[in-house]
């Protein structure tokens, strides 16, 4: 299972860090990605990591704002997010399964891609 965690409500310009635990999953997987979505809006990929090269993925909407990374010995995944602003608003998810390195970390992949999802964590921005 994945479970996330730190999500909250700032004021725009602040920053949140997001976790994301896996455990118990049944097969090997190596890409971690992040998912938003917001009320009346698709999901939308925001960043991915590959676990194996350890290189990462940031969506032109929250590059240079946000970022990816990984703490392999704890199986957990951060998407750490800079200047905040209230278009970010969304529920928050994490998703992971056995993806090529570069498919990974280029960005080539969906939602569909994922089999594993965990519950989401809720992001405010006011």
């Amino acid at each position: 299972q994945l479970v996330e965690s730190g999500g909250g409500s700032v004021q725009a310009g602040g920053t949140l860090r997001l976790s994301c635990a896996a455990s118990g999953l049944t097969y090997s997987v190596n890409c971690m990605a992040w998912f938003r979505q917001a009320p009346g809006k698709e999901r939308e990929g925001v960043a991915a990591i590959h676990v194996g090269v350890g290189r990462s993925y940031v969506a032109d909407s929250v590059k240079g704002r946000f970022t990816s990374s990984q703490d392999s010995a704890k199986n957990t995944v951060f998407l750490q997010m800079n200047d905040l602003k209230p278009e970010d608003t969304a529920t928050y998810f994490c998703a992971t399964d056995s993806v090529g390195a570069f498919a990974c970390y280029s960005g080539s992949w969906a939602a569909r891609t994922f089999h594993y999802w965990g519950q989401g964590t809720q992001v405010t921005v006011s």
